[in-house]
């Protein structure tokens, strides 16, 4: 697909500005001794709170969990950001955010533990950089920028 640069730019510094938010949660999480996914998900709420409670209440899953996201974050980021395996990195960042958006929906009358930024009504952050990975998967660049140039060439 041809895009014009301004068209190519944008949607690469998109890839990179995601793959950083990724990337960047990831290692915080990583550095931090005492950080457990443990009270986002026992802080969940909609339909699927059940799944979430057992998931922070089972200590074998709530360290699986805590592994995949903590390393799902670092790996989608830096496929982001290098554009290395970049379909991949971005089916893995939607599936992650459509996990953070179940566990806390933005629904009307529902309180977090952890304050938002303003206030929600079915469209949060996490929908919309969900949305905005999608946007990335069907205009893809990582084979004009990245890593996946190199990899995936074409003969």
């Amino acid at each position: 697909m041809q895009y014009t640069n301004i068209q190519r730019n944008l949607l690469v510094a998109l890839r990179w500005l995601i793959g950083w938010h990724f990337l960047y949660e990831g290692i915080v999480k990583l550095w931090n001794p005492n950080w457990s996914a443990g009270g986002f998900l026992n802080d969940s709420a909609g339909l699927f709170k059940g799944l979430f409670y057992w998931m922070a209440n089972s200590p074998t899953i709530l360290d699986i969990v805590n592994f995949l996201n903590v390393w799902g974050l670092i790996l989608i980021g830096l496929g982001l950001i290098l554009g290395i395996f970049t379909r991949w990195a971005l089916i893995g960042g939607i599936i992650l955010l459509a996990f953070y958006y179940l566990s806390h929906p933005a629904l009307i009358g529902v309180k977090y533990a952890l304050p938002s930024e303003g206030s929600y009504l079915f469209v949060n952050k996490n929908l919309i950089e969900m949305i905005a990975l999608a946007v990335l998967l069907v205009f893809p660049t990582s084979h004009v920028v990245g890593l996946d140039r190199y990899i995936f060439k074409k003969a």
